[in-house]
């Protein structure tokens, strides 16, 4: 990504949060690099060199700034077909994707060459995969150690680091510190039940929005809304626990606590916490485009997912019936199927069924839920496209190849695979065009209508399917 570094300056003079984790800002005197948003005093110009990513900024020998913490800086939703490429490798990265695979296996499953893979990455971001993710993980270390009290050791290791003497060493290279200085001498190390930690957004975030249109979609057992927090189980790999989501108070972050147990997967959970809340998006930039549609909410934001195949089966589940019956028919299914679990909140006790899980029942103990006969031969068809690894739903730079992909499934049609594309997929500029919510927002045109007006809002139709479904004050 080429920078223009007199408006990168100007930015930072303006401590502008609309350029936060767009770039970072390296200041020669102090050797440190910084967000545009840091308070601390403003370097002059000629000591400032501008970089696309943290990665690029440790390269050239710069250090995090204690004070604004680079760690903490919102990600970028790229639309070009470099930049969606190099996002979504940079999202499963910083999930922990080259953790224990490669680069040549990421590409492929992203759908290019390893090759390919690298040239993107560096273009976008100034680095390789292999920085980047190096990067990551120190980053990530370092979140923990300012803001938990979780020994070192299992620091290290939940951020992905194979030895402790490995993460020692390139934390004394890379930052010319050890863990415990990092820390603090006063912090001491101690078993923690929960954690807590804070992912960032770009102002301004319509989190009431949000929460509404969460709630009424949640899955009993398996999510809850309430006390103005989003509260749901989690399970990845061998690791089960809880999460619960809130909006901090006076400052542009949303705050996440997560049961222990989740430690070694904290990485992946704050990844699917950024998606599932759309915190990558640029509000500014997408209300530009929008105009009119969008001057009332500005920080409306596209609900994502936490795990792409429980959204897929409760998009199946919704296929012409209302939003408290799809609800209602996804608890059941949840109950029946999902694995149990505990925790601290009242009714949730579920773990939504995997694919893996999905493929070993029959259509009829599926539709003894009440469901129809062919939404659930649709719901295994589904699973066994998952399972088999011939359908990933997942956010990637192929939304459009994998939403027909969906199409060519059994009982899923284009409504279906442009919602499952706008929430599972992360594809602004997916849009639902035979939506029925959407068609009324638009004066009741057709579908075929609907879909040539929705043209004035790309790359960001899917936010204009958001802000259309509320000016009903219903959604579908």
């Amino acid at each position: 990504m080429e920078l223009n570094a007199d408006t990168c300056y100007q930015a930072l003079l303006a401590h502008d949060p609309r350029f936060d984790g767009v770039f970072f800002v390296g200041v020669g005197s102090t050797d440190i690099y910084c967000r545009t948003v840091c308070r601390a005093k403003t370097p002059r110009r000629e000591n400032c060199s501008f970089y696309p990513s943290a990665a690029a900024a440790e390269k050239a020998g710069f250090r995090p700034c204690l004070r604004c913490r680079p760690e903490l800086a919102p990600g970028n939703a790229r639309i070009d077909a470099v930049g969606r490429l190099a996002a979504a490798a940079a999202s499963r990265i910083e999930e922990g994707g080259l953790t224990e695979s490669g680069v040549d296996d990421l590409a492929a499953d992203l759908g290019v060459t390893g090759r390919h893979l690298r040239r993107a990455v560096r273009a976008e971001y100034g680095v390789s995969p292999i920085e980047l993710a190096q990067t990551q993980r120190l980053l990530l270390a370092k979140r923990l150690l300012r803001d938990t009290r979780m020994p070192v050791i299992d620091v290290a290791f939940a951020s992905g680091f194979a030895s402790l003497r490995r993460f020692n060493a390139l934390l004394k290279a890379r930052y010319g510190l050890s863990p415990r200085a990092l820390r603090g001498s006063t912090a001491a190390e101690a078993p923690q039940a929960t954690l807590r930690c804070e992912v960032a957004y770009r102002p301004p975030l319509d989190w009431d929005s949000l929460l509404r249109f969460l709630d009424r979609r949640a899955i009993g057992g398996v999510e809850v809304v309430r006390g103005g927090k989003y509260l749901r189980t989690v399970g990845h790999g061998t690791h089960r626990g809880w999460i619960a989501v809130e909006l901090a108070v006076g400052r542009p972050t949303l705050r996440v606590e997560l049961s222990a147990t989740l430690a070694p997967a904290l990485s992946w959970v704050l990844g699917r916490v950024k998606r599932l809340f759309d915190l990558a998006a640029e509000p500014r930039r997408i209300a530009a485009q929008l105009g009119a549609l969008a001057a009332k909410n500005p920080g409306l934001r596209v609900p994502g997912a936490f795990d792409g195949f429980e959204l897929a089966v409760r998009a199946v589940l919704g296929q012409q019936v209302s939003v408290r019956a799809a609800s209602t028919l996804a608890g059941r299914f949840a109950r029946a199927f999902g694995e149990p679990i505990e925790t601290p909140a009242a009714g949730l006790d579920r773990l939504w069924p995997t694919a893996d899980k999905v493929v070993t029942l029959r259509a009829a103990d599926i539709a003894a839920l009440g469901v129809l006969p062919s939404r659930a031969r649709s719901i295994l068809a589904l699973a066994r496209a998952v399972a088999a690894g011939r359908l990933a739903l997942d956010a990637g730079p192929c939304a459009e190849r994998t939403a027909a992909r969906l199409r060519a499934l059994p009982g899923i049609g284009d409504w279906t695979a442009e919602y499952v594309a706008m929430r599972a997929l992360a594809w602004p500029d997916a849009f639902p065009h035979a939506d029925l919510g959407i068609r009324r927002a638009l004066g009741g045109v057709t579908p075929a209508r609907a879909l040539a007006l929705a043209e004035a809002w790309r790359p960001w139709r899917a936010y204009a399917a958001l802000h259309l479904w509320n000016s009903l004050e219903t959604t579908a």
